[in-house]
């Protein structure tokens, strides 16, 4: 090293150099972590998109009359002709 550089200031900068290196050795770690919690929270997002069930409750099924489903199918081709 140079000749008129203390022995302080060596020391000085290579605990610079080191304090440097573990911070950015941390902070890799911190943003893969970052990153590894955001992608469970997508998954356990999508997860939580999923339907529990394939119908409705029990307690909300209504039983059709004929005429009432017959109406309703009436309803259905009447609004499947118009595109919004």
């Amino acid at each position: 090293m140079f000749q008129d550089v203390s022995n302080v200031q060596r020391i000085g900068v290579a605990l610079f150099a080191a304090a440097t290196a573990v911070w950015t050795v941390g902070l890799v770690r911190v943003m893969r972590r970052d990153r590894l919690r955001a992608e469970v929270r997508r998954r356990a997002d999508r997860l939580r998109a999923l339907p529990a069930q394939q119908g409705p409750p029990h307690a909300e099924a209504v039983q059709l009359t004929t005429d009432e489903r017959a109406a309703f199918a009436g309803l259905i081709r009447q609004f499947g002709g118009r595109r919004m």
